[in-house]
């Protein structure tokens, strides 16, 4: 019998689906009284100073004032080690050390006070990053370089210091807008469960891609097929994977949908199986979208409307991965770039761009819906939101 549950349990790691629906965080987060929150923001034209870093109280959803954790330029995308141990962030800039790229800045972080301390900083392999994730394995970084249209993985060292990039993709193409898609551009790249492969959504292409991952050496290599294509003028911006590791859902900055897909984490390949508006049908003006995120118990897809200034919610079928929308929720401010939904997934945070506020959401867990609980936190030009593993401080 043991055999047979060992057998069981490799070949779903194989295959790239999570054992439970509920990941370890969200577990560890129950016993939790509060949890730790970092804000990465635009530092050039505001008054921001870099990384902010707050505390969430999971009992009430009260938010502490926020405290710069780090003065740094334009770190407007975050990601945390799977050991909590260090902090990732980008530097959205189009210039550094004298080359047309951007920087991706390494952190040590004290799980007490929450201060970050700088390590190093490598060039990200092309201007204008936005986007970033480190492997499951904490073996290396990811990145995507919007402005450059490239994708890049630099390597870690034993102390969570950055390497020089082991692989920088170069995205070639463009789609049917002049405007917006004269050229690729690189919005978010993600691991894939299994730690395998990695997703680039590429708004400038209308693509997917899809690159074997190569954790230890920090190499990226094309996959076959490549790429899984959107509607034309869709603009891909972010992804995210189901707990289950079954489905994949791509939210579309210029069409304001989602694009639901079907995974299969052994071949590695995307299906498409539904697309669906984040906008209410009476709305005409304009709008962009910006984040979408699964909630940690896999019943719930959120994303985020700038224009609309909305979270559209919507509930899943747990066989198909197909969403059914549940309508929006205002999000108390100006152009909700980013949102966060905490571990145990009790909270929800918008990050409103152009109100320089966080809104805190209680959410509803058997429904979905969302309510706003207390007035938005001050926060300079918010545009990211990431939590830390309660396991982790």
């Amino acid at each position: 019998m043991l055999r047979l549950i060992l057998m069981g349990l490799a070949m779903a790691v194989n295959l790239g689906v999570a054992i439970s629906p509920e990941p370890a965080a969200a577990q560890a987060g129950k016993g939790a009284k509060s949890i730790q929150v970092y804000i990465g923001t635009y530092t050039e034209g505001s008054e921001s100073e870099g990384i902010y870093r707050c505390d969430l109280d999971l009992a009430t959803g009260q938010l502490s004032a926020p405290m710069v954790a780090a003065t740094c330029r334009n770190p407007s995308f975050l990601a945390l080690h799977p050991a909590g141990t260090h902090l990732y962030a980008v530097a959205e800039i189009g210039e550094l050390g004298g080359e047309q790229t951007g920087g991706v800045a390494a952190f040590a972080r004290d799980s007490k006070s929450g201060k970050l301390t700088l390590l190093n900083e490598q060039q990200s392999g092309g201007s204008g990053p936005c986007h970033l994730v480190v492997d499951e394995k904490g073996s290396c970084v990811l990145v995507a370089n919007y402005g450059g249209g490239s994708v890049s993985a630099l390597p870690l060292e034993a102390d969570g210091r950055l390497k020089k990039a082991g692989t920088t993709i170069q995205h070639q193409g463009k789609s049917v807008d002049p405007a917006r898609q004269e050229g690729p551009h690189a919005h978010s790249i993600n691991v894939a469960p299994g730690n395998r492969f990695a997703l680039a959504a590429d708004l400038g292409l209308d693509q997917v891609l899809i690159y074997r991952l190569d954790k230890d050496r920090g190499l990226l290599s094309p996959h076959k097929p490549p790429f899984t294509a959107v509607a034309g003028g869709a603009g891909p911006r972010h992804f995210a994977f189901h707990p289950t590791g079954r489905f994949g859902y791509v939210i579309n900055e210029m069409a304001n949908t989602i694009t639901a897909f079907s995974w299969d984490g052994r071949e590695g390949q995307l299906a498409e199986t539904q697309t669906v508006t984040t906008l209410p049908s009476d709305f005409g003006g304009t709008s962009y979208t910006a984040e979408v995120q699964v909630h940690p118990s896999g019943k719930f897809v959120y994303g985020s409307n700038r224009g609309h200034d909305s979270l559209a919610v919507f509930a899943v079928d747990p066989t198909s991965g197909k969403l059914t929308s549940l309508g929006q929720t205002a999000t108390g401010g100006k152009t909700p770039r980013n949102f966060g939904i905490d571990p145990t997934g009790g909270w929800l945070l918008a990050a409103n761009q152009d109100s320089n506020t966080i809104t805190v959401f209680k959410i509803d867990q058997a429904k979905g819906t969302l309510t706003a609980t207390g007035d938005p936190v001050a926060v300079p030009m918010p545009v990211c939101v990431k939590f830390v593993d309660p396991a982790h401080g």
